[in-house]
């Protein structure tokens, strides 16, 4: 896999499972370079339909050597002096950036600066899902949704210090560490940073443990053994196998806390490429276990006036689950698979039954795709009818409405 298909697959990946409300910077070794990054992925994602915004921004900058702490350029809002051929490649990009956003920025001295903060406040929002930079961004900037750098550029000391903070910044229970990608090798720069910013034994703190230790288990500092990936997956499979009811608060309790973990250690590593085809957990297992973890949340969870129980110190947790959403296309992809069939796979409906049950979303959604699914015959245009069908229900559910409270029309 070529580095633009790597990072177009982990931006947007293909299947059910997609991390949901988190965007990144790819930081480049120079403009040449950036502006070829930025036409092909911008040709790639729309060869394979994906849905991403991406951006570029860059100034002009002297070419000095590197210095020796590393330290970036100084931020620079200089685009006169930039070559004519950078200038339009720049101007080209906010072009496509004013058609996005419908906004009217331009490479003047006022409307870069003015582009500068909209597509910082556009990046903080999410709506930009990649931004593209020479060394733009890479100092001073913060935001929470930006979970990962990838890095195709020489980067030391301050300068690698400076740059990796910008994913930094902690969330919630999802986000609880960032993601530098790099495409050159700068292991040995990192550990001369951290050791020099921090000091020999920082690196462990700095850094994640390895793929192993949380894959099969580590024993901690303290000496404690924590279980991993394996073996509570194992547990859980043992304990809680799929189809058999779960009785009994403690029950219920252990299945929380042990699945819980299941989600944390997924959430982490999910960050190794070496995860992939080794999750133990096929999707739909997975699907029917989410499924019962909502189940079982929706039961137990505190109300206005209960009484204390067992289940108070126990976290749920919703927004490690909501991360890996089921979204309404891949249940229109299997609604579409049905219908190929003649509407005759039941094994189809029972999958997307588990889907649904597995997302907070569609789970209020539930009685409206099965009552769309009970129209489809041979005519169907899966994805049209669906549009259709919503929009009519949608203006019954309105009327219905109008008329039980008794509401003016307008």
């Amino acid at each position: 896999m070529s580095r633009l298909e790597e990072l177009i697959q982990k931006l947007c990946p293909n299947g059910v499972e997609c991390v949901n409300g988190f965007n990144s910077i790819f930081a480049v070794s120079s403009i040449p370079v950036c502006k070829k990054y930025y036409l092909e992925l911008k040709k790639q994602i729309a060869e394979q339909h994906r849905d991403l915004t991406i951006a570029t921004i860059f100034s002009f900058a002297p070419n000095e050597p590197d210095a020796a702490d590393g330290i970036l350029d100084d931020e620079s809002f200089d685009t006169e002096n930039l070559d004519q051929s950078s200038r339009d490649f720049l101007e080209m990009a906010i072009d496509e950036y004013n058609r996005t956003f419908k906004t009217n920025f331009d490479t003047s001295s006022k409307g870069f600066q003015d582009y500068y903060k909209d597509l910082s406040d556009k990046l903080k929002k999410r709506e930009v899902d990649l931004l593209i930079v020479v060394n733009m961004f890479l100092t001073g900037f913060d935001a929470t949704t930006l979970n990962t750098l990838w890095v195709d550029k020489n980067l030391k000391m301050h300068g690698l210090i400076q740059a990796f903070s910008r994913t930094n910044r902690i969330l919630n229970s999802v986000k609880t560490f960032g993601n530098i990608v790099c495409f050159r090798d700068l292991e040995e720069a990192t550990n001369d940073a951290i050791a020099l910013f921090g000091d020999k034994e920082a690196v462990g703190i700095v850094l994640l443990k390895s793929y192993e230790d949380y894959y099969y288990g580590c024993v901690d500092d303290k000496g404690r053994e924590q279980k991993g990936y394996q073996e509570r997956v194992a547990q859980l499979l043992a304990q809680f196998p799929l189809g058999q009811p779960i009785i009994g608060e403690q029950s219920k309790k252990d299945f929380i806390v042990l699945f819980g973990n299941i989600l944390h250690l997924r959430n982490i590593l999910s960050a190794f490429d070496r995860f992939a085809g080794n999750e133990i957990l096929s999707p739909i297992d997975f699907q029917d276990y989410t499924g019962t973890y909502h189940d079982v949340y929706n039961e137990i969870k505190p109300k206005p006036g209960d009484k204390d129980s067992i289940m108070d110190d126990v976290v749920f947790e919703m927004e490690l689950v909501k991360q890996v959403e089921v979204n309404i296309d891949y249940i229109l992809m299997l609604v579409a698979k049905y219908h190929d069939g003649n509407c005759k796979d039941k094994e189809i409906l029972v999958a997307i039954d588990k889907a649904i049950k597995s997302s907070l979303q569609l789970r209020s959604k539930k009685e409206l795709i099965e009552n769309f699914i009970a129209t489809i015959n041979t005519s169907t245009d899966v994805n049209a009818d669906w549009q259709r069908f919503v929009r009519e229900q949608r203006e019954a559910d309105i009327q219905a409405l109008i008329q039980e409270e008794k509401l003016k029309p307008e």
